[in-house]
């Protein structure tokens, strides 16, 4: 219910927002515009939030025939977190990077970059699946994904005023033209800071209890957070109101928190993994549960190599 509560909040929020820049744009007559066009679109983001996302960044929906080692990975998991099978997207970005989006768990879809896939490890992989899996079992998906649509029509609304924000019907005359200009950034600020960044040091926890061993992940995000550094994002860049739904930032490779940092530190997420794996039997190192211990697939991108083995990714 408090998942619910925080949508509601945050909805109510940008709503005005988009109300204000109506208001800007045309007076009483744009607010009464944009209060009407917000309302269609919260219900809209809230049906189709999700596939608008996947739609930005190119990303296509994967099988156990066309993807079964990932795909037989992600349903392991889900059954360990129990939650209900997401559906399984991968997108072709060479940039290492996964997020998860949709309004529940029932409706709800993980996805892979090509990049994710390629460096990093069958284990390693496996503790970003968890991570975003922990997102779905705490409903975060709702709230990052109806923001970052909400976000994008903000910024488009924004634009649009640069046109037509000279009209006789600007309360503000030049000086809302220019209010408006500089509001798209603001209203990107507040979508990071309305996702407040605990949920990513939670996500961490959870995701690590869901594939039984810390290290996984914490191995994983270092080598996520230097490829993010190297590699740009361009299907990110140009939709930064999604950045927050990625599992490491894909529009800077910025280690230190910041005021308006849409992630946690990624080293600070890592020392607080290894805090919890040193918490474990064996310092979280070893007899640890693993998805490919429960269906030994033969067939996919990290076949014939032996269990326990260091494995690289698909391509790799």
């Amino acid at each position: 219910m408090a998942g619910y509560a925080r949508t509601a909040i945050l909805l109510a929020g940008m709503t005005a927002l988009f109300m204000g820049v109506g208001y800007l744009i045309g007076g009483t007559g744009g607010m009464m515009i944009a209060f009407v066009v917000a309302l269609g679109m919260n219900a809209f983001s809230y049906w189709n939030s999700d596939k608008i996302v996947l739609s930005m960044h190119g990303a296509r929906e994967v099988d156990a025939r066309s993807a079964p080692e990932l795909y037989g990975m992600v349903a392991e998991l889900a059954r360990n977190a129990e939650l209900p099978m997401p559906k399984v997207y991968v997108i072709d970005n060479p940039q290492p990077n996964a997020f998860a989006t949709g309004r529940n768990p029932e409706n709800a879809a993980v996805a892979a970059t090509t990049g994710i896939l390629q460096s990093l490890s069958y284990e390693e992989l496996a503790g970003v699946m968890a991570h975003e899996l922990a997102h779905v079992k705490h409903r975060d998906t709702l709230i990052m994904t109806i923001t970052a649509t909400i976000a994008g029509a903000i910024s488009m609304l924004a634009n649009f005023a640069l046109f037509f924000g000279g009209n006789r019907n600007n309360p503000l005359g030049l000086v809302g033209t220019i209010l408006i200009a500089i509001l798209a950034p603001i209203a990107a600020m507040i979508v990071q800071m309305a996702i407040s960044r605990s949920r990513e040091y939670e996500a961490d926890r959870i995701g690590a209890e869901i594939c039984r061993n810390p290290m996984w992940l914490a191995s994983a995000l270092a080598k996520i957070a230097a490829g993010a550094q190297r590699i740009p994002n361009w299907s990110a860049e140009r939709n930064p109101a999604t950045a927050h739904l990625f599992i490491i930032n894909p529009l800077s490779g910025r280690g230190a928190d910041s005021l308006f940092s849409t992630h946690p530190a990624t080293e600070s997420r890592i020392a607080k993994l290894r805090e919890m794996a040193a918490g474990q039997p064996g310092g979280g190192t070893g007899g640890s549960w693993s998805p490919r211990d429960a269906e030994p697939a033969r067939q996919g991108p990290w076949a014939g190599t032996a269990q326990g083995a260091t494995r690289r990714g698909p391509w790799g």
